[in-house]
């Protein structure tokens, strides 16, 4: 069975509906999704109309509940108003009650198992009073760890959304541990890699110039790498991150963990604009465009689909990956323990193919 995704519409004065449809509207997409999206028909006619002529006539299939989804159809979940003005490229309250309420519902039925992922289209901080990343740990638990996506260059960040003033004081051992080994999870069991190598970098310029231009790089970070390997983390920094990326060192890591936003994110939109915004770390599945609202071109048919689309393909990806991963770990061959000559405990390993096992042994 194809596995339900649920789609947020995201701000209602934005590219979100352009991206989505856009992206959706492929005809090789339903053959490997049953999309549900999150929002609402009136509203999304608005955006149609900006749109090709031959991408202005959808057909919707109004459910109440994304188990009435169908194949080959656009599901949609009526999640607010039909009276929400749309008002393209301008941040308003209706909008951002719009966004929330796309997103609580889509989380609702995510919880509830209705859906297999969430793949949330942009919308403006001021909608949850943070990011999305912020509001999924809230709403699921956990820890939670940004990271940006586009085939093997992966980019992780210690301090999402965060004021620049602000990141020193963040910056500590614990967190980065912390990230490091959410990052480690992630790499193995969302994208198969069994030894995933990390890169960390520095906080300061120059990686802090031995302490002349900063000591968080002797003091901080560099500890937290130390530890992350006696936990088996292949983690190695720290690097210095003015040249990191120019000069293609990021080429030899699975993924890298950039100490603030800007940091991480400026080269890695600068490499590539249709990535992909993961949130690793929760126990479901997110994705979303590594773009924002779009409010400069929204409603003029110029949005890119390409991050959309591959957020909903990276999807699908970890879905698959995770559950076999999932798999084999989930039953490790069980054990019993004997004395050996010397009277220790000894673990034997039993093969039920090969060995018949007593009980009462």
């Amino acid at each position: 069975m194809k596995p339900i995704i649920a789609i947020t519409t995201g701000d209602t004065n934005g590219v979100g509906y352009e991206v989505l449809f856009k992206a959706l509207l492929e005809s090789h997409m339903f053959e490997l999704i049953r999309p549900v999206v999150y929002g609402n028909a009136a509203v999304a006619k608005h955006h149609l109309q900006t749109l090709d002529d031959d991408r202005r006539n959808v057909t919707w299939n109004i459910i109440d509940t994304p188990e009435q989804a169908k194949d080959s159809r656009m599901n949609l979940i009526v999640s607010y108003p039909d009276d929400v003005p749309v008002q393209f490229g301008t941040a308003t309250e209706a909008a951002n009650k719009a966004a929330k309420a796309s997103l609580d519902r889509a989380c609702r039925d995510l919880k509830a198992g209705h859906v297999q992922a969430l793949v949330t289209a942009p919308l403006n901080k001021e909608a949850l009073n943070g990011g999305h990343t912020e509001y999924l740990a809230a709403q699921f638990g956990g820890s939670e760890l940004m990271m940006l996506c586009s085939g093997n260059l992966r980019v992780a960040l210690v301090c999402n959304h965060v004021a620049l003033a602000d990141i020193p004081a963040q910056i500590t051992e614990e967190r980065i541990l912390a990230k490091l080994t959410l990052l480690n999870n992630s790499l193995k069991r969302d994208f198969g890699l069994e030894k995933p190598r990390i890169a960390v970098l520095a906080l300061n310029p120059h990686a802090g110039d031995a302490g002349l231009l900063g000591k968080e790089e002797q003091e901080i970070i560099a500890p937290a790498i130390a530890k992350a390997k006696a936990n088996a983390i292949w983690a190695f920094g720290p690097y210095a991150a003015d040249g990191f990326f120019g000069s293609g060192h990021f080429t030899h890591f699975d993924a890298v963990l950039a100490m603030y936003h800007d940091q991480g994110l400026i080269p890695f939109k600068t490499l590539d604009m249709s990535g992909v915004n993961y949130t690793a770390g929760l126990p479901v599945v997110r994705t979303s465009p590594d773009h924002g609202t779009g409010y400069d071109i929204a409603g003029k048919n110029q949005a890119d689909e390409s991050s959309m689309r591959h957020a909903i393909f990276m999807a699908l990806d970890i879905l698959r990956q995770r559950a076999e991963y999932d798999e084999l770990t989930a039953n490790p061959l069980p054990f019993i323990e004997r004395p050996d000559t010397e009277g220790k405990p000894r673990r034997e390993f039993i093969d039920f193919k090969t060995t018949k096992y007593n009980e009462n042994q």
